[in-house]
């Protein structure tokens, strides 16, 4: 990897060599496998772990728990050096924060008078108490429009950026900013931070992101890069609970802290978790119904670690294929530790037995992790075989124009389609509505020269039927042929003989063929 970080700025090229090579790590300080732990990030390459350290809840003393966070770091970089971990200050604030007493350096870096107190946790809130913004009276959503809640997150901030972390994960950050309008506060903490960063971090860097599509202030990003969850939709047709992910992920582009501009900022999509289990066992609730509860009835991490191993090993490399198809900057966070908050996953134990975790783990099974979920090999394969995929066959960024707005077919005149629509029996595959000739999700980009092009990550094998609607009527589709047809009972014919396939569609205009092409050369 390029290394290019100097005087808190990182350059593209090096922020998007961390980010292909990125894993969720959640709560590796608490790892009670963490040889082993250690051991599979070296083998499988990990160059950035995410959410290696942070709380939601507050452990009983913040002080050991800064002291583990800086162990972990430690222990980390003796592997190698070059690893950048993450930690997370969330946007939740609990009581026990009145436990911890602010020190000095906090109120001098806000030039406030130095007190001898304890954080205040009323004095963080909301005063209009907005529905879903206070917890049960001993939890809530801070207010960043608060001097106290400045005071906290730059108080985490420091501590972290002590112990060795160099990137924070700064939660929801569109709740706690709710009424930070134009997020003046917000903007001012994270240049404070930035700041204290240059001075104490191990590179003079901390990189911040947040679950969020992006802030542009007057041409400027808020954040170095942007993270967000994936989305999904059920393929009911398929046996066992099966996805497919639908199209989603914008990224805000414009001027970087680092000083370079982007039509897109880099950004990571990850496996998230809210909670783990929505249904019991014994509460009957139909496949179709339940396959719109979340993810089958879980947060994602659970839906995921409850799979069999071949169906994890599957999605990883769907997940991996259709991020890199549908944002060249976008990047799945690769999951290795993630807890699954009230899902229980029963599992053979290496050595014998049967085990039950909440967490699901990454390494392959064996002494140093008895109850290992074994999808170390899948991520470290998937990240060597594919490197040729990101540009090959991506489709343009999701910002982008499907263009043909005001274009003219230069030897007739004919004025070009804007929208032409790819539809048939394998929309569903791809997130849409099977038959649905109008879909935009299955709209095609034009490209020039009377080309329009689409690429699809077809997750499951199978014979699929589609045809390409010209404005998105059906007043003239086209198939398997050059001659149009009226309605839709004309389809050409795909087979896909294998699970996630990328597949390219080119309708050309000027000759009124349709066309699509399995992109080979991405098997391992």
């Amino acid at each position: 990897m390029t290394l290019s970080m100097f005087n808190g700025t990182i350059s593209r090229e090096a922020l998007e060599g961390y980010l292909s090579r990125a894993v969720t790590a959640a709560d590796l300080v608490n790892s009670t496998t963490l040889d082993d732990d250690l051991r599979m990030i070296g083998s499988i390459g990990a160059k950035f772990l995410g959410r290696a350290s942070g709380v939601w809840l507050l452990e009983p003393d913040d002080d050991v728990h800064f002291r583990n966070s800086r162990a972990l770091a430690e222990r980390v970089h003796e592997i190698d050096p070059d690893i950048m971990l993450q930690t997370c200050i969330f946007e939740a604030v609990f009581t026990d924060v009145e436990k911890i007493e602010i020190p000095a350096w906090v109120f001098e870096a806000f030039g406030l008078s130095v007190e001898r107190r304890a954080f205040r946790y009323a004095d963080m809130l909301f005063d209009s108490k907005p529905q879903g913004f206070v917890w049960d009276g001993d939890g809530g959503i801070p207010n960043m429009n608060k001097l106290e809640t400045q005071l906290w997150f730059y108080y985490r901030a420091a501590r972290y950026i002590d112990a060795g972390y160099e990137a924070i994960h700064m939660g929801q950050v569109h709740l706690y900013a709710a009424e930070d309008h134009g997020f003046r506060k917000t903007a001012a903490l994270f240049r404070k931070i930035r700041d204290y960063a240059r001075g104490h971090a191990r590179r003079g860097i901390v990189l911040l992101d947040a679950h969020t599509h992006g802030v542009n202030i007057n041409g400027t990003l808020l954040f170095d890069f942007h993270s967000m969850p994936y989305s999904r939709m059920p393929i009911l047709d398929q046996p066992g609970d099966k996805l497919a992910l639908v199209q989603e992920g914008f990224s805000e582009g414009g001027a970087t802290v680092s000083g370079w501009d982007c039509d897109t900022l880099p950004m990571l999509m990850e496996l998230d978790n809210w909670g783990g289990k929505f249904f019991g066992e014994s509460d009957g609730i139909p496949d179709e119904r339940r396959a719109w509860m979340e993810w089958w009835g879980y947060d994602q991490i659970a839906w995921f670690a409850s799979q069999d191993a071949e169906s994890r090993d599957q999605f990883l490399e769907y997940a991996y294929r259709w991020t890199a198809v549908n944002n060249i900057h976008a990047y799945l966070q690769m999951p290795i530790r993630r807890t699954l908050g009230s899902c229980r996953v029963a599992m053979p134990a290496s050595g014998g037995g049967e085990g039950v975790t909440d967490v699901y783990q990454a390494n392959r099974p064996g002494s140093g992790c008895p109850l290992g979920f074994g999808q170390e090999e899948t991520i470290k394969r998937i990240w060597q075989s594919e490197e040729d995929l990101r540009g090959r066959a991506s489709n343009p960024i999701p910002n982008a124009s499907y263009g043909a707005a005001n274009d003219f077919d230069p030897e007739t005149g004919v004025k070009l389609p804007a929208r032409v629509i790819l539809y048939g029996s394998f929309q569903h595959q791809v997130g849409a509505i099977n038959f649905d000739s109008n879909s935009e999700t299955t709209r095609m980009y034009y490209t020039g020269n009377g080309l329009y092009r689409r690429t699809f990550v077809f997750p499951f094998r199978g014979a699929f039927d589609y045809a390409a609607a010209p404005y998105g009527t059906l007043s003239q589709t086209y198939s398997i042929d050059s001659y149009p047809r009226s309605g839709s009972s004309t389809k050409s014919t795909l087979i896909i003989e294998r699970d996630n396939e990328v597949v390219e569609f080119v309708f050309d205009f000027a000759n009124r063929t349709l066309t699509a092409r399995v992109v080979e050369g991405l098997q391992p």
